[in-house]
């Protein structure tokens, strides 16, 4: 008997709903599935000879929701039965490609004028993060991307930040402007007082110097605040 086999000589019940599953995507999209689905399709080529529903499905049952799954990581993936390190490599790889799709988004065009996309990015690349990240987005005089920069990494709620340092990354890219990200692992994305204070306190130096504070974006699993939307610069 092969791995694809059972004692009856047919093939395995999971086998025919790939292929079902396969062709409701090709056909209809990504709407057509559910998350726990398109985790099956992605762990399709890490587990090749198992029915994967009942690990997507615990994927999903542990950590919320597809994106959730994706940016877990490896060590709390792998307390899932019938997720081994392949299999949880094999998520991060695809995380990693849809941060850098994301990325790639941004760059070539303004951000100003792709708010949306900013917001993508920045939720895919650390909203689902453990550590507090303190991250910048330096911008040239068409507001396009010169660099993305992660500076700090701190603990699950406070990461060092050091506004000269800050500014003077930004004076060594040339930069006019800047966009200031971290992330809260608590989820809640609401500014604290520190937050706000070391805003303004970037902005204090960085203003005489010819460098714009566009925005300060906190996010979370729970969604996003920007400073300027909430009038805090």
């Amino acid at each position: 008997m092969n791995g694809f086999e059972d004692d009856s000589g047919d093939l395995p019940h999971f086998v025919g709903h790939r292929e079902r599953l396969k062709n409701r995507f090709r056909e209809h999209g990504s709407e057509a599935v559910a998350d726990y689905e398109l985790l099956e399709l992605i762990l399709f080529q890490a587990v090749p000879r198992r029915d994967t529903k009942p690990i997507a499905k615990a994927l999903i049952a542990r950590f919320g929701t597809f994106s959730d799954v994706l940016a877990a990581p490896e060590a709390r993936l792998m307390e899932i039965p019938g997720v081994g390190a392949s299999v949880a490599t094999h998520l991060k790889v695809v995380h990693a490609a849809a941060t850098r799709y994301a990325r790639g988004a941004l760059r070539e065009r303004p951000l100003l004028g792709s708010w949306s996309a900013v917001i993508d990015y920045c939720r895919a690349a650390m909203a689902y993060e453990e550590k507090e990240q303190f991250r910048i987005l330096f911008l040239d005089k068409k507001n396009v991307l010169i660099a993305d920069e992660v500076q700090q990494t701190g603990t699950v709620d406070h990461t060092p930040v050091y506004p000269r340092e800050v500014v003077k990354r930004a004076l060594e890219l040339s930069t006019t402007a800047v966009v200031l990200v971290h992330n809260h692992p608590s989820g809640d994305p609401t500014p604290s007082r520190a937050d706000i204070q070391m805003t303004k306190t970037i902005i204090d130096i960085a203003t005489p110097l010819g460098i714009a504070v566009h925005d300060h974006i906190i996010v979370g699993r729970h969604g996003h605040a920007s400073f300027k939307g909430l009038k805090l610069i």
